[in-house]
């Protein structure tokens, strides 16, 4: 993997460069489809390259590792090749998923064990069990095991949970110099900065990884129910201590305000499942604000869904079809509003760039956002 840092907006943190693994070249900032178990729901791969043009997506080893399971992912030659994507993938390690099974897990100095959601039985992952199964995954970069830390949380119990992140790092990064990949191309590993929302521990969390030179370097442990604000303020302060050179990468975020608010802060990579899963509840991002679809106010109507997009949606169907299609709980809804919502989330970066680019993010993002806000206040539902 390679990371080029092309140009930083000489009015904030914003940064705008090239991440380039052996499946694919990302521009930078980047918003990665979540895809857990193979696939982004609603929407095929050859959408999602053709029609989206989304040059990575987002896997899950937690789920992956319980079904299929790494036997057939391994007979098949890794996830690339089983569900037939060419373009990059990201891998996460599994620790948000056995932190939101709270009740099913049980932390060691070690590792984690717990109980598959699916079943009832009991698993157990090591930083280097975790380094061997995203191995066998074949993902391009691969996430070390880290705990989250829930929101609240005391100093304490997010110091230790910060140590033991750490300690598995090291152990991580040593599973991974001592493997090798299975099928022929190179994998990255990026390191997990946590400490919850207390800055000292997240310098010590962020100097600690730093200083085992990880391909990159993401922001854990936020969007979990802390103030917008106070996710803004740990990210703005935990970018300091991020080498320019690396990819930064914000995990589980998130709304369109949130994205651009963290790349104003030096944020590169994004990843959440809210594009998609709200297409399928007929939740849909425009320019003009967030659209219900169902709502009666758009059964006449036969405008685009968002006259400023381009994607296939908007390009050939009504609001007043689209509506329909949702209302008749037909499965060609889900698909449409899915290639739209990723649509908008990938232009909108895209367009975040440029404007890095050019110097004019800043008084951009605020236009976008000012009009985010009034746009979502003035849309009136059923």
């Amino acid at each position: 993997m390679e990371f080029t840092l092309l140009h930083k907006e000489k009015n904030s943190k914003a940064r705008a460069g090239i991440l380039k693994t052996d499946h694919s070249v990302i521009e930078t900032p980047i918003f990665m489809p979540v895809g857990t178990q193979g696939t982004v729901k609603a929407i095929s791969q050859r959408v999602l390259t053709e029609d989206i043009n989304a040059p990575i997506i987002l896997g899950n080893t937690y789920h992956l590792y319980l079904r299929p399971g790494i036997e057939i992912l391994e007979d098949f030659g890794g996830l690339h090749n089983f569900m037939k994507w060419e373009r990059s993938i990201l891998t996460d390690s599994g620790g948000f998923q056995i932190y939101s099974l709270s009740d099913l897990r049980k932390i060691k100095n070690n590792g984690v064990e717990f109980r598959s959601h699916l079943d009832g039985s009991k698993h157990f992952f090591s930083p280097g069990k975790v380094i061997g199964i995203q191995r066998s995954i074949g993902s391009d970069i691969m996430m070390v095991l880290d705990e989250c830390t829930p929101y609240p949380c005391e100093y304490d119990y997010a110091e230790k949970s910060k140590n033991l992140t750490s300690n598995w790092a090291r152990l991580n990064l040593e599973a991974f110099h001592s493997s090798e990949p299975k099928y022929g191309y190179k994998q990255a590993l990026f390191g997990i900065i946590q400490g919850s929302v207390y800055k000292d521990l997240r310098e010590n969390s962020a100097k600690d990884l730093v200083s085992l030179d990880f391909d990159g370097y993401a922001i854990g442990g936020l969007a979990v129910g802390e103030p917008a604000e106070t996710m803004n303020e740990i990210v703005d302060f935990t970018t300091d201590f991020i080498p320019d050179s690396k990819p930064r990468y914000l995990m589980g975020v998130g709304r369109p305000e949130n994205i651009l608010d963290a790349v104003e802060r030096g944020i590169d990579m994004f990843d959440c499942v809210m594009p998609t899963r709200n297409a399928r509840n007929a939740y849909l991002f425009t320019s003009q604000g967030i659209i219900t679809i169902k709502n009666s106010i758009y059964k006449n109507d036969k405008s685009p869904l968002d006259p400023e997009c381009d994607c296939y949606t908007c390009r050939t169907y009504s609001k007043g079809y689209l509506r329909h299609l949702y209302n008749a709980n037909e499965i060609l809804a889900l698909e449409l509003g899915t290639i739209h919502n990723l649509s908008y989330y990938l232009n909108l970066v895209r367009e975040a760039r440029k404007r890095i680019l050019n110097d004019s993010f800043s008084e951009w993002k605020e236009s976008i956002i000012n009009l985010i806000s009034k746009n979502n206040k003035e849309i009136k539902e059923d």
